[in-house]
């Protein structure tokens, strides 16, 4: 138990550290790739997750994808708050680990970048503000991301697996990313949220914590429902 809760933090952490950084690359002032766009940053998010998994073998990294294995009789019930912890916990020390190697880029970009741009480096937030849409379209793309998991991981092939889910997330990312930014993961979103609140970020944006609960904190639970009894129905897991 104890090494797979480090592997889960680790693995969260290392995500993190990819798609944060990705953010801050093509947001922050005087970065080598400044500007380069959400199919540079997307692209990254998919390659990160699949090192990630790569490198720590049978993780879920995701609070939401915990949830569907023990629906599914995967995981134990009794491990659901600790693995949904450690990955929180991942995000938020993957956040702080890039806010330390970006440090000066940040402090470039005070007054010249807005301040709400800043927190949307660590955090998601909506194209256009309508909470009961952006809950289902965070919803929806979470039982998608679950539910392409779990078919792709029924082929038993590791190497396969991994590559499949960060390909996964390139297409998620790319045709249902638009409007909340697809965080599908408690750990992804609140993890680098919080880093936000806690570190020292001059003229910093207030956190959004009532989007930030509601959307990426609990609609991300209601897809993974959904999945996992879909995939008992339809699938017979």
């Amino acid at each position: 138990m104890i090494h797979q809760l480090i592997a889960e933090f680790m693995g969260t952490a290392l995500m993190i550290v990819f798609g944060v950084g990705v953010h801050c690359d093509t947001v922050l002032k005087d970065t080598k790739y400044n500007g380069s766009g959400h199919l540079f940053a997307i692209s990254t998010w998919g390659f990160g997750i699949s090192i990630s998994l790569f490198l720590f073998g049978n993780v879920s990294i995701n609070p939401a994808m915990v949830l569907a294995q023990c629906i599914l009789g995967n995981i134990s019930w009794s491990l659901f708050i600790p693995y949904s912890l450690a990955e929180v916990l991942g995000g938020v020390v993957g956040a702080i680990i890039v806010w330390i190697m970006y440090k000066d880029h940040f402090d470039a970009s005070v007054g010249k970048i807005d301040p709400v741009t800043i927190r949307n480096i660590f955090s998601t937030s909506p194209g256009i503000r309508d909470l009961p849409r952006n809950f289902f379209v965070e919803a929806f793309a979470t039982f998608i991301f679950i539910s392409g998991i779990l078919a792709i991981a029924s082929l038993k092939d590791t190497a396969g697996v991994d590559i499949g889910v960060g390909l996964l997330v390139w297409a998620v990312g790319m045709g249902l990313g638009g409007t909340t930014g697809f965080a599908m993961n408690l750990a992804r979103d609140m993890g680098p949220r919080i880093a936000h609140a806690i570190l020292p970020i001059k003229n910093k944006a207030d956190n959004d914590w009532q989007y930030g609960i509601l959307v990426p904190g609990i609609a991300p639970f209601v897809g993974a429902i959904c999945a996992a009894f879909f995939m008992k129905a339809f699938w017979g897991m």
